[in-house]
């Protein structure tokens, strides 16, 4: 083998190489893509969707430690975020954040209220929640615990999310969803 050839197939493995541990870099850190598997979120998102989630925007987590970046900003009512599911840690969620560390949350004729007022973000007047699962049933007010967060399906009907399972810890949380980028007629920033 002549030296040019070592040379350029060296280059080559170098290349590949460096391209994989920047993209290993960015999908831990930056920017992640997930593909939207059930309908929980529909009109918002709908099955087989890929977005790309922003993980940085929470603080992301640096594997094999237990340490977070630090964060750009913190949750917000409203936000749609994709976490680790509660009960299966080898699965990832996505639901709306409904509800914040300290806060009241009590779904009442359709509607979100939190500490007693109903939510004032527009997202909340256009859908339905039903009263359904241990944690929302009719008249129950649940008081969200500290480092965690209330979160919901826009398909309320068919949405299995904290109503029956609880609370989200903050620990879990790995991201913001930002983008649909496929299928090419959907390509959005969401919200």
């Amino acid at each position: 083998m002549s030296l040019k050839k070592k040379s350029a197939l060296a280059d080559w493995v170098e290349s590949i190489i460096i391209a994989f541990l920047l993209a290993m870099v960015i999908r831990t850190f930056a920017v992640q893509a997930f593909k939207i598997p059930t309908g929980s979120m529909r009109m918002t998102l709908l099955e087989g969707d890929l977005i790309l989630v922003n993980k940085f925007i929470y603080g992301a987590k640096v594997p094999f430690i237990n340490y977070r970046l630090p964060a750009i900003r913190q949750p917000k009512r409203g936000d749609i975020v994709v976490f680790i599911y509660p009960e299966d840690k080898k699965k990832d969620f996505i639901k709306r954040l409904v509800g914040l560390p300290g806060e009241t949350i009590e779904i009442k004729g359709g509607s979100i209220y939190v500490d007693g007022k109903p939510a004032t973000e527009p997202i909340f007047n256009q859908i339905y929640y039903y009263n359904r699962g241990e944690f929302a049933s009719e008249g129950q007010k649940i008081i969200v615990p500290k480092d965690s967060y209330f979160v919901l399906g826009d398909n309320s009907v068919s949405s299995k999310d904290s109503r029956y399972w609880g609370f989200v810890p903050k620990d879990y949380l790995l991201g913001e969803a930002l983008i649909v980028y496929w299928p090419p007629q959907r390509i959005r920033l969401i919200k």
